[in-house]
C-alpha cells in the first residue's frame, strides 16, 4: 500500500515546469505530430466549428476542462471571466500534448473524473508518462514508463461527464473499465519509429491520429447489420461492435435507413422526411428544461428528456411491417449518422453542410429469394 500511494504525493498541477508546445514534440516525433497535427485532438475552440459554435451559446466556458485543458487560466474561463484567445499557444494546442503526457492520476467522481498530473521541481526538464518500456530522454524532458498512465490516461474526459444540474450528458465507460480498451481500439500499433533518431529500433508505435466518427473505416467496422425476412416482417439486428454506447456525444445522432426496392424503385422506407419519424431506428439524446420545452444544448439541461440507446457490444432487433415482398426485391439497410443532430444544430446556429448532412456507416443489402 506504501508503494501504490507514493505517486499521489508527488502529482499537483501543471506549469510548474516550461510548458512544451505541440509544435516542439514535431522536432523529435515528426510521424507522431503529423497523425495528432490530423486528429480531433488537435481541434477546439480555434479549428472545430462545432465546438466553438456551442460554446460561445453558453455563458462560460464549461467545456476547457476536456478541449482546452492546459490553458494557464482556465479557472477564469470556467468562471465567465474571459474567453478563449489565439495568443496564448497552450490554448490554440487544444488537447495538448504536454498535458496528455503529464497525467499522473485520474480519482473517479460524481460529476466528471478528476485529473491530477505529475509535479515537477522547478528549474528541471518535465517528466513525460507513457507505456514503454526503457524509454529515452530527450534535451526536452526526462521519460518514464508509468504503470498506470495505459489504465487511466482517457478516463479524465472520456468517461463521463454531468452540468452543473447533475444532469448525465454523456457516459462512455462503465465502472468496471479503464483507458486500455481505449487505447487498443484507437491507438493501434502502427509501423513507424517513435522519434527520428530510432536509438533503439523501435520500429512500431501506437497511432496518435485517434481514429474515431470522423473515420470511414471506423464508423464502417462499429457497427453490424443483420438483415432477415420473417413472415412477411423484416428484421434488422444492430451489433454494436464498441467498447461504448452506440450514441455517446449528444450532439450526435445516428439512425437506421431501411427501404425496400424493386425494379430500381423504392417501394417503401422506413421513415418519410425525417429520421426520428421512426423512434426505434433513430439513436440519440435530447434534453429538456424541466418544463418539458427541448434545449438542444445540454449545459442547460434539467433532465433528459429522449433517450434510444445500444449499450457496449450490445444489440438490438428492430422490426418493421412491409409490403408483400417479390422475388429479386432489394432489402437494403444503412446506418448513418450526423455530428449535429437537428436540435444542436439550430441551437447554435449550425449550418455548415459537413456537420448536418449524414455520413454513411454501413450499408447491407439482400435479394429476396
Amino acid at each position: 500500500m506504501k508503494a501504490l500511494m507514493l505517486p499521489l504525493l508527488v502529482v499537483t498541477s501543471l506549469f510548474s515546469a516550461k510548458y512544451l508546445t505541440n509544435k516542439s514534440c514535431n522536432e523529435c516525433h515528426p510521424d507522431i505530430y503529423d497523425e495528432y497535427q490530423t486528429s480531433w485532438h488537435a481541434k477546439g475552440w480555434f479549428n472545430d466549428t462545432l465546438h466553438r459554435k456551442v460554446a460561445q451559446k453558453i455563458p462560460v466556458y464549461d467545456c476547457g476542462r476536456c478541449h482546452m485543458p492546459a490553458a494557464r487560466n482556465l479557472a477564469d474561463m470556467e468562471a465567465g471571466k474571459t474567453t478563449p484567445n489565439p495568443i496564448h499557444q497552450e490554448q490554440k494546442d487544444a488537447v495538448s500534448c504536454f498535458y496528455c503526457h503529464q497525467i499522473a492520476y485520474v480519482k473517479k467522481s460524481h460529476k466528471f473524473d478528476e485529473i491530477t498530473l505529475a509535479r515537477q521541481a522547478e528549474g528541471f526538464k518535465p517528466s513525460l508518462y507513457g507505456s514503454l518500456e526503457n524509454p529515452d530522454d530527450s534535451d526536452k524532458h526526462a521519460s518514464v514508463k508509468s504503470p498506470i498512465y495505459d489504465k487511466y490516461a482517457c478516463m479524465g474526459c472520456h468517461s463521463h461527464k454531468r452540468n452543473s444540474e447533475g444532469v448525465l450528458i454523456f457516459k462512455a465507460m462503465d465502472e468496471k473499465q479503464d483507458s486500455r480498451s481505449c487505447i487498443k481500439c484507437h491507438m493501434p500499433y502502427i509501423e513507424g519509429p517513435v522519434e527520428k533518431m530510432n536509438k533503439k529500433s523501435r520500429n512500431r508505435h501506437r497511432s496518435h491520429y485517434f481514429a474515431g466518427i470522423h473515420d470511414a473505416q471506423m464508423r464502417e467496422k462499429s457497427v453490424d447489420i443483420v438483415l432477415e425476412n420473417r413472415n412477411g416482417e423484416v428484421v434488422v439486428t444492430l451489433k454494436n461492435r464498441m467498447d461504448h454506447p452506440l450514441i455517446i456525444q449528444p450532439a450526435r445522432m445516428k439512425y437506421l435507413r431501411l427501404r425496400i426496392v424493386r425494379d430500381g424503385k423504392t417501394i417503401w422506407q422506413n421513415y418519410k422526411n425525417d429520421p426520428t419519424e421512426d423512434k426505434q431506428g433513430a439513436f440519440y439524446v435530447e434534453f429538456e428544461d424541466g418544463n418539458g420545452k427541448r434545449v438542444g444544448i445540454p449545459y442547460f439541461a434539467k433532465k433528459r428528456q429522449f433517450e434510444n440507446n445500444i449499450p457496449a457490444r450490445g444489440e438490438k432487433t428492430l422490426r418493421y411491417k412491409v409490403p408483400s415482398l417479390h422475388k429479386n426485391d432489394r432489402m437494403v439497410a444503412e446506418m448513418f449518422v450526423i455530428l449535429a443532430k437537428p436540435s444542436c444544430a439550430a441551437a447554435a446556429g449550425i449550418d455548415e453542410r459537413e456537420l448536418i448532412e449524414p455520413l454513411l456507416m454501413k450499408r447491407v443489402e439482400t435479394v429476396v429469394k
